[in-house]
């Protein structure tokens, strides 16, 4: 029997440590019906009811990343695209250097396309 409550006690602690450190890395805009002061306040004097009421009640349900969309996963998207603070253009035709660079890009790609085909062109007479 006190093997039983021993191995009660050890979860119950594990549960306590998990909630404690849970709390403290969770940011204090996810945190759910309370300020993140008050649910580590709870959880570390209530450690049995406060760890259960933190996973029921204040623990975010999802999680969550910059611009407040869920998280899911690798969606092939390149990482680039979801930085915070990105700036985007709302029309492509506003970024006028962005243009320009495309512009002169795909000169520079039919030049090199253009002067490929004289090449194989000499090669194949000769």
């Amino acid at each position: 029997m006190p093997l039983l409550y021993g191995g009660f006690g050890l979860v119950l602690l594990a549960l306590w440590i998990f909630c404690l450190l849970d709390v403290i890395v969770t940011a204090e805009e996810d945190c759910r019906n309370l300020p993140k002061g008050a649910w580590i306040l709870i959880v570390l004097f209530l450690p049995e009811v406060g760890s259960i009421l933190w996973l029921l009640a204040g623990r975010p349900q999802t999680m969550a990343r910059p611009g407040g969309l869920p998280y899911k996963g690798n969606t092939g998207a390149f990482p680039e695209y979801d930085r915070p603070g990105r700036f985007v253009p709302a029309n492509p035709d506003d970024d006028e250097e962005f243009l320009r660079r495309c512009r002169q890009r795909a000169e520079e790609q039919r030049r090199a396309y253009r002067e490929q085909q004289r090449q194989t062109e000499g090669n194949q007479d000769q």
